[in-house]
């Protein structure tokens, strides 16, 4: 297989998963283009290589560093902003966790929070509340452990796993 192939092979690749992480496809290719880059690129390589306009790089690029998986790089001499990717892929994976955290856990537990409150007068609020509790109990759970998982270091992770499948 030619570089070229297997470039765009994984910038496809990449991009689909980017929906199992809640963001959309051209932003997961912009951040693979990046990843593979072994120079900075700026919004004119990015969009020629991905053939998308300028105001989609652009607004694909700035979610991306929003997301701390891009970062702007100052080349001297040069007026154009330049970009590189975050190659350290336990910090990406990290990244990607808590973003997902803030954008549907946190807001779910909100949510829960506030309905938790029902008053259980008939059967039906006591098993509306029931499952309102189980579902916050799994959320909070679920929290604690992405939150965990966030702050450690990938060394404890991998022996974690490892001692779980043994």
């Amino acid at each position: 297989m030619e570089l070229a192939e297997g470039k765009e092979q994984f910038i496809e690749a990449w991009g689909a998963l980017g929906s199992s992480w809640g963001i959309n496809r051209t932003m997961a290719q912009i951040h693979a283009l990046l990843l593979i880059s072994t120079t900075p690129l700026c919004a004119e390589n990015i969009m020629e290589e991905l053939k998308i306009s300028r105001g989609n790089a652009n607004m694909n690029i700035r979610a991306l560093i929003d997301w701390g998986l891009v970062y702007k790089k100052i080349i001297p001499g040069e007026r154009k902003e330049f970009f590189i990717a975050e190659k350290d892929l336990w910090l990406v994976v990290k990244q990607v966790i808590e973003q997902r955290r803030k954008k549907e856990l946190e807001p779910m537990l909100s949510v829960l929070g506030k309905i938790h409150h029902v008053e259980d007068t008939c059967e039906e609020s006591k098993e509306f509340k029931k499952v309102i509790e189980d579902l916050i109990l799994f959320a909070n759970r679920a929290d604690s452990t992405l939150s965990t998982f966030v702050k450690s270091n990938n060394k404890w992770v991998v022996s974690t796993l490892l001692n779980i499948m043994k």
